[in-house]
């Protein structure tokens, strides 16, 4: 626990609490009394309704979409797997501005079904509830998947042959299974959409603001960082409260699992039933995820000869002071790194938290990890800067402080996936190796790694995809001569110009085709190279 703790503590909680001090201390003294006064303004709490109220039904539509392709994937075996696989997990890591000009483009005034049926969603929460579904899809995909792909079919078709129905055979046998990664999935799910700036900002207009999207607006607009810190405080505590009964539930639902190769419980579509399954997974990906990609790449395609592409070599000397294609190399080094260190951090995590010995305390840490999920991204961000700009830690001018930044974000992915996982080892297995003579090292090298390979590997390509879209904390700390993506990409909407427009559709296309690739890769390793138990 050393390590993620250090990194935690430096990292996160430093910062944190620099800006909060910061907005809260004034002439040296504590303004304490400012919370009440935020809290019970009327706009405030309709910002705060509405905050909770989105992030539930956005979860609970996520989920009710995205368990049946958890199924297809996890159970199913058909031609394009590992494709279709990587187009659902690469609209998660866009970034928040494009995929909301997208939807727009989607669904607004003039958008494809304004064209088809004259129908609008621009004007409704439909709009940001079907974004955030866009987004979160491939969450519970790849959280509830990974592990459904290796629960052991035999146990429920047990309960079949002593006479249970399918469904009730899933609900007994299965579903209690999955518990522990569904609740993860549907917590990182609540956290992602509870705390939404780009697709709010965009799609909600006037009319719907999120905590994060007030929050924004008060310290980059109205310059009031008392009100901003307030919010900030808010945020933070409504989060902690949801992952300390989120950490309880399922520490007390957690059993050992039997985990099998996933090779053999993939079986081809066999009856109506399931290839009607298969069907209906295949539409929703094409009319909610492919749809809005689409629109990207037509929009990146619009000028002739590819102009949009040839624009990005060239170095405007105004918003960028290198050629916006060099934001390309830039990512993937950021997102190499961010990987690396989010590797170290949550898998040295996510080993302590899972030991059944482990005390209160370890216990309690599970929930302050996925803290720097549900803590505002502009709060992080300014923290990093006036936190970080003295020694032994003067980090404004390293490059290294982007992917620390990122691998804050993409730790948690790696503790979550891994975890569940962990967990269900069968602990005698560690202990007749350990009866055999098997030192601790070789213990985990024999008998765990074999068995979490296959979460490791997700867990990896979740914090690159995470750390290649990172934008709320980025924007403020990436130098102009090394822009992330994300950071390149609301730099060119922001200017006025169809060149610009242009330029920020193509790069955004260059990042999905990026991300697929990676998740390409990914897939053929995780497929090839796992599963030796």
């Amino acid at each position: 626990m050393a390590l993620p703790v250090a990194f935690f503590a430096v990292f996160f909680a430093w910062p944190v609490a620099a800006i909060v001090a910061r907005g809260l201390k004034a002439d040296g003294a504590w303004r304490f009394g400012r919370i009440a006064d935020v809290v019970t303004q009327p706009d405030i709490r309709h910002v705060l309704w509405f905050t909770t109220w989105q992030a539930l039904a956005s979860t609970a539509l996520t989920l009710l979409l995205a368990l049946p392709a958890a199924h297809v994937f996890a159970r199913l075996d058909f031609p394009g797997k590992q494709l279709l696989r990587a187009v659902v997990t690469v609209p998660f890591v866009l970034p928040t501005v494009v995929v909301g000009t997208a939807f727009l483009a989607l669904v607004g005034r003039g958008g494809l079904l304004d064209d088809l049926w004259g129908v609008r969603l621009d004007t409704t929460v439909w709009a940001i509830l079907l974004a955030h579904v866009f987004f979160n899809y491939a969450v519970v995909v790849r959280t509830v998947g990974g592990l459904w792909a290796q629960l052991d079919p035999r146990q429920e078709q047990a309960a079949r042959m002593l006479g249970a129905s399918p469904l009730t055979a899933w609900r007994k046998v299965t579903l209690p299974a999955l518990a522990p990664a569904v609740a993860a999935a549907a917590l990182m799910v609540f956290l992602f959409t509870f705390t939404s700036f780009g697709v709010v900002q965009i799609l909600g207009g006037p009319t719907f603001s999120t905590l994060e999207v007030e929050i924004y607006r008060q310290t980059s607009e109205v310059f009031d960082l008392s009100t901003a810190a307030v919010l900030t405080l808010v945020q933070f505590v409504a989060v902690g409260a949801i992952l300390a009964v989120h950490a309880w539930t399922v520490r007390r639902r957690e059993s050992a699992l039997r985990l099998v190769d996933p090779k053999v419980t993939a079986r081809r579509p066999r009856g109506a039933g399931q290839w009607a399954l298969l069907a209906g997974v295949l539409l929703t990906v094409v009319l909610l995820l492919v749809a809005p990609l689409a629109v990207l790449v037509q929009r990146s395609l619009d000028a002739p000869g590819l102009g949009y592409y040839r624009a990005l070599t060239d170095a405007d000397g105004g918003t960028f002071l290198v050629a916006p294609l060099h934001a390309v190399w830039t990512s993937l080094e950021y997102a190499v790194a961010a990987t690396v260190i989010a590797l170290a951090v949550g898998g040295l995590a996510a080993a302590a938290l899972a030991r059944r010995d482990a005390g209160r305390l370890v216990r309690g840490f599970d929930a302050l990890l996925m803290l720097p999920l549900g803590v505002s991204a502009v709060t992080v961000g300014f923290g990093f800067l006036i936190a970080l700009d003295r020694p032994p830690l003067d980090l404004r001018q390293s490059w290294i402080l982007v992917p620390l930044a990122q691998a804050l974000v993409g730790a948690p992915f790696v503790v979550r996936t891994m975890l569940p996982v962990l967990r269900a080892v069968d602990g005698r297995l560690r202990e007749a190796a350990a009866v055999l003579g098997a030192s601790p090292w070789r213990v985990w090298r024999e008998v765990d790694l074999p068995l979490v390979r296959r979460a490791l590997l997700i867990a990896a390509g979740f914090a690159f995809a995470v750390s290649l879209g990172e934008f709320g904390a980025t924007v403020f700390i990436a130098r102009p001569d090394d822009p992330t993506l994300p950071v390149a990409v609301a730099r060119l909407l922001s200017r006025p110009g169809e060149l610009n427009y242009g330029q920020a559709m193509a790069l955004s296309t260059i990042l999905m085709v990026v991300c697929a690739a990676a998740l390409l890769v990914l897939e053929r390793l995780r497929t090839d190279r796992t599963g030796e138990f």
